[in-house]
């Protein structure tokens, strides 16, 4: 799992990265809480769904925003750090040129950013949104949403009521064929303290039944020919 240093749109980024072995795996981005409230790169949730992507063998890449640990330039309030996104995804694929799709899996302020960077990609086939800022930022950019994935919040959360997500993720619209799912942990609070672990047990049960489904769609699209 090495450190890389990724140049970035206001100098360096700080990453690290785990590459597959396999030339076709896909590729899964991390993004991390935000900025100036102390997320990074190395918060518990972001190493937890790093190291679920890692272990199914995807080119898996975290990295700090900038301004946050190793990582130049300073807080944007969200339009640059989605240009770091963007930038480091370049990145990774620049590296997994034969990669077969892209995940990208976000906490808070990481999964507003990561929902606002697959309206702009479509190789990313699926997203994971762990306690999405809805009371915060405005997610009616998703419109409609053009890739299934699932998103989890908790039922103590104090930051990000469950209400909330659910008033504002149940408007979504979405295309032809996508679910968004939506599931709560009763008691996690908004970092999901204590209420990591059944977090990663909810991700891999949901990854067990999409992964496949997904590849199942990308043969179907090879044969085909269609992108």
């Amino acid at each position: 799992m090495p450190d890389v240093i990724i140049p970035g749109p206001a100098g360096r980024l700080e990453g690290r990265y785990s590459p597959s072995e396999d030339e076709t795996a896909p590729i899964a981005l991390i993004l991390h809480a935000h900025p100036l409230g102390g997320g990074s790169m190395d918060n518990d949730i972001v190493d937890m769904m790093y190291d679920t992507f890692r272990k199914r063998n995807f080119a898996t890449l975290r990295f700090n925003f900038r301004g946050v640990g190793r990582s130049q330039g300073s807080y944007d309030q969200g339009l640059g750090e989605l240009s770091d996104a963007a930038t480091v995804l370049d990145w990774v694929q620049g590296y997994n040129s034969g990669a077969r799709f892209c995940w990208v899996a976000g906490h808070s302020f990481g999964a507003w950013i990561g929902m606002q960077l697959l309206m702009r990609r479509p190789e990313i086939a699926g997203f994971i949104s762990v306690a999405p800022p809805t009371n915060m930022y405005d997610f009616t950019f998703l419109a409609p949403c053009p890739a299934s994935g699932i998103i989890v919040n908790g039922g103590a959360d104090k930051i990000v009521p469950a209400d909330d997500v659910e008033r504002v993720m149940s408007k979504v619209r979405v295309q032809k064929g996508i679910e968004i799912r939506r599931e709560l942990i009763p008691d996690a609070n908004h970092l999901f303290t204590e209420h990591v672990e059944p977090l990663d047990i909810m991700l891999n049960d949901y990854l067990d039944e999409r992964l496949p489904i997904v590849e199942k769609e990308r043969s179907e699209r090879t044969i085909t020919g269609k992108r």
